[in-house]
């Protein structure tokens, strides 16, 4: 009873004034001016420690140059065992973990799948230093592949922490700061090789500390209470029932299903019945293709570019090594054409597949070009224009992608993407890197890479034509429909006089 009463006697005042009791009577305004003031600046350093974080696990200034150290009489492998034993464990490994680390960085809350990322990488670099033979460098591909697949636990950190308002500012920083991250250590790297002379080992040393440090600023990341899939916060202000993305998408959805409706697994059974959908739309089709079969290619090239370096440009000086420089060119030029990407308005329903087509094409005669020169510093600028032109596709992928789904469906969807992409890769790795395949050696593989940039670039530009095509059709067919429908009015007005004097 008591509650009721005070509804009453709150509900009395307004009589009286109808309008201006809810703004000045509602104790919520009184009460939210400190909530959203302390929420503000703890999303506020909340954002800044995530940057932060994100900024300094990528200072790793060896990365840039693990296969000229592995090639380096100080270790003495050779180009085979670099190109055909060790480099194609990456593939494997990526492969192998990814789903395993997709599902758990939900189910742990993200916080424990970055200590394990940091860890790895602590494993990658104790491995570089006291590793001695091919199977220690096979484990050092191993770990690293772990760290690669567990990013998607710092990309989909920030939206467990912070409200939706917030999406677009806290994920653009935070991308920015990794970007930087990279941007800075590849500079250092080339800066302590070229400048100071610093060694390959001592590189890793110096990567090694910077990536204990990073494990240190991992145990102090906050451990978010509710994540995308199986872990769900109460909200009181839906009374005490919190409603998913998945549960709004799926009213119907009631628990009414036994066992099957309480068991977990079944929020990713209704979400690939949802992905169904999905593939019929054309559009995330094709960016969906994009990003499965480009990134494949994208990647092998990546993993190999470095000993293509190694063999157009032999040297034992050290200091005769750029990887470090172009990579951060390289990270500068995608960084800015990812930008841009942003500010293209075209109708991507009929210019998705020629855009796409027109990048692919001009992505294989790079590949030519890189594996043809016998200038380094032209194969560094064709690679530098290869990673600009594939970083400028990817925000116009995700944007494609994501706009017209819900935040699971969307997480879902990237993550199948890129499982099918490191299938396709690994696939490729088996047959023409492997030792137990063609095991083919850098150049050889280069061909295989143009040719299979080549192909997809006929497909997607073939796609465009039968595309624009067909809407040069609908256009024509619309533009006949009026002439129709006014032959039409003008037989039924007559008729309709003829009618009316009838009757009179």
């Amino acid at each position: 009873m008591d509650p009721d009463c005070e509804v009453d006697k709150k509900q009395e005042p307004p009589e009286g004034e109808e309008q201006e009791p809810p703004v000045e009577e509602t104790p919520s305004p009184s009460e939210e001016p400190p909530a959203p003031s302390e929420e503000l600046k703890g999303w506020k350093f909340l954002l800044f420690y995530l940057c932060y974080y994100g900024f300094m696990t990528q200072l790793r200034p060896g990365e840039s140059f693990i296969t000229p150290f592995l090639l380096s009489p100080e270790m003495n492998f050779t180009k085979e065992q670099v190109t055909n034993e060790i480099t194609p464990v990456l593939s494997y490994s990526y492969m192998a973990v990814l789903v395993p680390v997709f599902l758990l960085t939900d189910y742990l809350r993200y916080k424990p799948v970055l200590i394990l990322q940091s860890l790895s990488h602590i494993s990658v670099w104790l491995l570089l230093i006291f590793g001695t033979d091919v199977i220690a460098m096979q484990f050092m591909e191993f770990f690293y592949g772990i760290t690669m697949a567990a990013r998607v636990a710092y990309s989909s950190y920030i939206f467990s922490l912070v409200s939706p308002s917030k999406y677009q500012r806290a994920a653009g920083y935070s991308r920015s700061s990794v970007l930087m991250g990279v941007f800075f250590s590849s500079v250092l790297g080339q800066l302590c090789v070229t400048v100071a002379g610093v060694q390959f080992m001592t590189l890793n040393y110096i990567s090694l500390g910077f990536m204990s440090f990073g494990l240190i600023l991992t145990l102090f990341l906050k451990r978010p209470k509710k994540s995308l899939f199986f872990n769900k916060s109460i909200s009181k202000q839906e009374n005490g029932v919190h409603r998913s993305e998945l549960q709004k998408m799926n009213p119907e959805g009631k628990g009414g299903g036994g066992l099957c409706f309480k068991c977990k697994d079944s929020v990713f059974v209704r979400m690939l019945l949802e992905l169904k959908g999905t593939v019929r739309h054309p559009r995330l089709r094709i960016w969906s293709l994009w990003w499965i079969f480009n990134s494949a290619g994208y990647y092998l090239m990546l993993y190999y570019v470095q000993i293509l370096w190694n063999e157009i440009h032999p040297t034992k000086n050290n200091r005769k090594v750029y990887n470090g420089g172009v990579d951060a060119l390289s990270t500068l030029l995608g960084a800015m054409t990812s930008f841009a990407a942003g500010y293209i308005k075209i109708r991507w329903n009929l210019w998705s597949e020629l855009v796409i087509g027109v990048v692919t094409a001009f992505q294989a005669g790079l590949l030519m070009l890189m594996n043809t020169t016998s200038n380094i510093w032209v194969c560094y600028m064709a690679y530098v224009l290869f990673r600009g032109s594939y970083q400028f596709l990817v925000p116009i992928a995700i944007f494609q992608i994501a706009s017209s789904m819900s935040k699971e469906l969307c997480a879902l969807v990237f993550g199948v993407n890129t499982f099918f992409a490191t299938i396709l890769k690994t696939i490729i790795t088996i047959i023409i890197a492997d030792k137990r395949g063609l095991a083919l050696s850098v150049h050889p593989q280069f061909y295989v890479y143009f040719g299979y940039f080549t192909v997809l670039a006929v497909a997607y530009l073939v796609g465009a034509a039968c595309v624009i095509i067909r809407y040069k059709r609908q256009e024509h067919v619309e533009e006949n429909q009026p002439t129709k429908l006014e032959e039409t009015t003008e037989q039924k007005v007559p008729t309709d006089k003829s009618t009316i004097e009838s009757h009179a």
